[in-house]
């Protein structure tokens, strides 16, 4: 260690320096301390790990598996949305924009266990095509299935969103509305079917004219789904007596 000398060889001076209050270099040093701050760690990371201390290979790999982290995630975003289409697609009728019988069932299923435990009514509707064979064996089969888009056109724009449509197969639909008693029920169903018969389709530039039949009934909640749908088919076939007792008279 080199220590300069301050005096002459073989004596120590020591030279104070005395402190005032006017003293420019003294208020410089308090200025400095006065100010002076912890220095303030602003440093980049990736996952927790400061930049600086990560070498260029490890931080590429870092980078690298955040990239395949992300690409993942898209690609779960992506399949996530492709398996709700197909479960749309699942739940829907091949032919009509409406709910197949499987879905529909399971819908109802749950309109019961609503009804059970809220004791608030809901109601079916069951809906019967007229002479669609008589449509088919005039005009083709494709007239039968543009009568039967007619149909399920219909119910979509005359009942509610929380209303469930659905197709159990063939010419038959159904429908539940959804907190209706049996009253409004028979009033909807009433004018679902005037809604039919009032709005020809056209096919080969003639209006074909549509008919149907239709029953309802009152869910109660201590019924299985069989017997729902029983009754209102059986509802559905007394209403078509009577119309067919009213077109002979």
């Amino acid at each position: 260690m080199k220590i300069n000398p301050i005096g002459p060889v073989g004596t120590s001076k020591v030279t104070r320096v005395r402190r005032t209050s006017n003293s420019s270099s003294s208020k410089v040093a308090d200025a400095y301390s006065t100010s002076k701050k912890d220095p303030v760690d602003d440093q980049v990371s990736i996952m927790g790990i400061p930049e600086a201390e990560l070498t260029p290979k490890v931080r590429e790999a870092i980078m690298s598996l955040m990239a395949e982290v992300a690409a993942m995630r898209k690609e779960i975003d992506a399949t996530k949305n492709e398996l709700a289409n197909l479960a749309k697609l699942a739940d829907r009728d091949s032919l009509l924009p409406v709910q197949n019988r499987r879905a529909f069932v399971r819908e109802l299923t749950r309109s019961m266990a609503r009804v059970e435990r809220y004791g608030k009514p809901s109601s079916i509707v069951y809906i019967d095509v007229n002479d669609l064979k008589k449509i088919n064996d005039n005009f083709g089969h494709v007239a039968g299935d543009e009568a039967l888009k007619h149909v399920a056109k219909v119910l979509v724009d005359n009942v509610r969103e929380i209303d469930q449509i659905g197709r159990l197969g063939g010419d038959e639909f159904c429908v539940i509305l959804d907190e209706a008693d049996t009253n409004s029920a028979k009033e909807k169903a009433d004018e679902l079917a005037r809604a039919i018969t009032d709005s020809p389709f056209i096919f080969d530039n003639q209006n074909l004219i549509v008919n149907v039949a239709v029953g309802v009934y009152t869910i109660t909640g201590s019924e299985d789904v069989s017997q729902a749908l029983a009754e209102a088919d059986k509802d559905m076939y007394e209403n078509k007596r009577q119309i067919k007792k009213n077109d002979q008279s």
